[in-house]
């Protein structure tokens, strides 16, 4: 029996307006090598100046995870050759990082929870992004010099799920600080996975192999897989020492394979050593006492709905999993409606009419509107199924709940005395089953709640015909 150990460098691509060491646009999608610089292009005599707004992203991370914040730090230059780093290294932090060890808690579905630690989190820049073609190659340094904050955790997970319900926590919490938009698909959120397997009960750390540039939680998914498979196999058939070597490769998403990319580099290949070029960076007591008030975080709100909401825990999770979610629940709040049926209206049945490119941010269905229909089948003005119905029409139409439940003749009868006419008309018709009913049959009770809701064109309040059915009845 093996045990997977794995640990994540998640990079995220901070939403500042400029580059990290210049004033060039950090917009995404830009005509290729539009915005650059001689510092983004590494030509001779082009200095970095730091961007300030870099480092107060920094501190709000640092205070999210719970990490102290060095006063003082230092950039250091990391070199290595690559075609989109032009200046032949890159500018990271190594022994001073801005960010000191913190923790992000993950939560399972059972209940319990598990805390991960993050060794640090410092400041770097992007390199350009290279595309290949048959025959050539190309390079755009639009992205060189973006800013990143790569966060670097502890070997702490030991499975997929732990790895993708970290990823998924440090995700969420970068947008829910607002230091990153976090958009996978444009790779402003990724992360570098490192594997490696240990006989159960062993507390070594064995070789580890890092997978690149992963920017999709189902992939991880399945290049985690893939790779403790391949390195379980190797061991058992005495090869691990020749298969499984410090290196960096890449998965493969078409043919579910992880595959060789380049020997991994230890520290001292980097050979770091400080930027002469740019001075250490100080923070001040101003400067933290500011950036340190950050928003509520996932967890406190999670807390916050279970207990001003009488919501589950599950379900809090679920619905503080992304701030857009949360807003939406919250704003649905204000209708003064039950947290139980606002949950299942928001998770269930509004996201589950959702047609492909609709999501919460984009939602027919506004939050107040959503609200506004669970209001009105709590009240007992519709049903829950003609609410269904209302929320398909408003699916597709921008009306009023109020509007739409008369235009579909949807209102509920409550009126005892309407009620009572149709139940007292059904009794008479059948007298011969209301002495079966009070001979013993209980169950004719439901033929005749049904009676009275099919005379009553489905229009009666359910709640009010099981009363006054029983009340004749009895």
């Amino acid at each position: 029996m093996f045990e997977v150990v794995i640990g994540l460098e998640v990079h995220a691509q901070l939403n500042t307006k400029s580059k990290l060491w210049c004033g060039c646009a950090t917009s995404f999608g830009a005509k290729a090598n539009t915005h650059v610089c001689p510092t983004c292009l590494g030509l001779p005599g082009a200095l970095p100046v730091l961007n300030k707004e870099a480092v107060h992203k920094a501190i709000e991370l640092g205070t999210a995870i719970n990490a102290p914040i060095n006063n003082n730090s230092i950039f250091n230059r990391k070199n290595y050759f690559y075609p989109d780093l032009p200046t032949g290294y890159q500018i990271s932090q190594f022994e001073l990082p801005i960010v000191g060890f913190g923790e992000v808690v993950i939560d399972f579905e059972d209940g319990t929870s598990k805390t991960i630690g993050v060794t640090r989190a410092h400041l770097e820049n992007d390199a350009g992004k290279s595309s290949h073609g048959a025959g050539y190659s190309k390079v755009d340094l639009n992205r060189a010099g973006t800013p990143l904050l790569e966060i670097v955790s502890e070997p702490d997970m030991r499975s997929s799920e732990e790895a993708i319900l970290y990823m998924k926590k440090l995700h969420s919490i970068v947008r829910y600080i607002d230091i990153s938009n976090a958009n996978m698909q444009e790779g402003s959120f990724r992360a570098d996975v490192n594997i490696s397997i240990r006989p159960k009960g062993d507390t070594k750390l064995y070789t580890r192999c890092e997978i690149k540039n992963m920017n999709s939680f189902k992939f991880i998914e399945k290049a985690i897989a893939y790779e403790v498979q391949r390195q379980i196999e190797a061991w058992e058939d005495g090869t691990y020492d020749e298969e499984v070597v410090q290196e960096t490769r890449l998965y493969d998403a078409d043919k579910n394979e992880t595959r060789s990319m380049r020997g991994k580099e230890d520290a001292a290949d980097y050979r770091y050593f400080p930027d002469p070029d740019l001075l250490p960076v100080a923070i001040t007591d101003e400067m933290m006492e500011k950036y340190s008030k950050i928003p509520e975080l996932p967890d406190a709100k999670k807390n916050r709905f279970v207990s001003e909401f009488g919501l589950k825990v599950y379900d809090a999770n679920v619905l503080t999993s992304t701030k857009e979610m949360a807003k939406f629940f919250e704003e649905m709040m204000t209708q003064n409606i039950s947290g139980k049926m606002a949950t299942t209206w928001l998770t269930v049945e509004l996201q589950g009419r959702f047609g492909e490119g609709e999501n919460i941010s984009n939602s027919p269905v506004d939050a107040l509107k959503l609200g506004s229909l669970v209001k009105a089948i709590e009240a007992g003005d519709i049903s829950g199924k003609a609410g269904k119905e209302v929320l398909d029409y408003l699916m597709k139409n921008n009306d009023s709940v109020e509007s739409v439940i008369e235009k579909l003749g949807l209102k509920q009868v409550s009126d005892d005395g309407a009620i009572l006419a149709i139940i007292d008309a059904i009794l008479e018709a059948n007298k011969d089953k209301v002495e079966q009913y009070k001979s013993g049959k209980d169950k004719l009770f439901g033929f005749f709640v049904g009676q009275t809701m099919k005379e009553s064109k489905g229009s009666a309040n359910p709640q009010v015909v099981n009363k006054l059915l029983k009340e004749r009845l009895s």
